[in-house]
């Protein structure tokens, strides 16, 4: 019975769980590729959103006289 061709055993169950780890592992990897940014992105973004909100607040118009 020796070198009868026989493979290696198997447990399928722990196979699916891998197969979909892995495929899990990939989508996340696509995704991070289109969608994500770095933390030096991210902090850039906000900090160019403040500076123009900042802005536009000062060069807002008060309110007037007659307005009350």
């Amino acid at each position: 019975m020796a070198g009868s061709g026989s493979g290696k055993v198997v447990n399928l169950r722990a196979a699916r769980k891998s197969a979909a780890r892995d495929s899990a592992r990939r989508q996340g990897d696509e995704n991070a590729a289109k969608f994500g940014r770095s933390k030096v992105q991210k902090l850039a973004e906000q900090d160019a959103a403040a500076r123009a909100a900042r802005h536009l607040d000062q060069h807002r118009k008060g309110p007037e006289q007659g307005d009350e």
